[in-house]
């Protein structure tokens, strides 16, 4: 995903029943799938380049598995499975995963690729894993979003890492314009998972700058919100 995340304020004090926000809560997860189909079916290019903090991340890992959260264009996945890893990859768009496993075949790489849909906010995918992935994991519909990464750091085997980049500044290119949009510090991520520093330890909480390209070949430099966390209970040390 690649746009801002939000979640709604509350509504000028008003109760809103059990019911109603069931009703709405189903209405905003119609529109997000609605939103990110359109989104992919309509995209001219596809930038299926792999996000460079990933890789400086990943490169030095040994292959295991990997959970790519919000899959996209796929650049990531395949980026992973051709260096050994054995990849889910998940997208809210029946768009984005349809082709992420068309070139996974294309590629030679649909036994490392399982590309599955999920809507983050109402399922999770099953199974352990060494790495997941969570870039630029923004919507601009409401998203429980620390429940979904909180489901990603429980989902770590022993030793794995979760790995979250958001944006932290806005390109000149970026649809949301807004100079008083909050984008949470790398802290401020960490600290909503709620880990026991007893089984996760936090390696990399920072917000390095990096030049970017836009989708018309334009350049600026950007600044990510980086945060890389372990799960050391039950790791095995060397």
């Amino acid at each position: 995903m690649d746009s801002t995340w939000h979640q709604r304020p509350a509504t000028d004090g008003q109760t809103v029943s059990d019911a109603d926000a069931t009703e709405d809560r189903a209405g905003a997860d119609a529109d997000a799938a609605l939103f990110w189909e359109r989104h992919y079916r309509t995209r001219r290019a596809w930038d299926t380049r792999v996000n460079p903090l990933l890789a400086e991340t990943a490169a030095p890992l040994r292959p295991g598995t990997a959970l790519d959260l919000g899959c996209g264009a796929g650049g990531d996945t395949v980026w992973l499975a051709q260096r050994g890893w054995r990849v889910t990859a998940v997208d809210i768009s029946t768009t984005a995963v349809e082709r992420v496993r068309r070139r996974a075949r294309e590629l030679g790489l649909e036994d490392r690729v399982t590309a599955e849909r999920h809507d983050l906010a109402e399922s999770f995918p099953v199974g352990g894993f060494d790495l997941v992935s969570a870039q630029y994991f923004h919507t601009p519909f409401p998203l429980a979003r620390a429940r979904v990464l909180r489901a990603a750091v429980h989902a770590l085997r022993p030793g794995g890492l979760l790995l979250v980049v958001d944006h932290g500044s806005t390109a000149p290119w970026s649809w949301n314009q807004d100079p008083d949009v909050h984008r949470p510090s790398p802290r401020e991520v960490a600290a909503d998972l709620d880990l026991d520093p007893g089984r996760w330890a936090v390696l990399r909480a920072d917000t390095p700058g990096r030049l970017a390209t836009g989708p018309e070949g334009e350049t600026a430099t950007v600044v990510d919100n980086v945060l890389l966390v372990q799960r050391t209970e039950g790791a095995v040390t060397r």
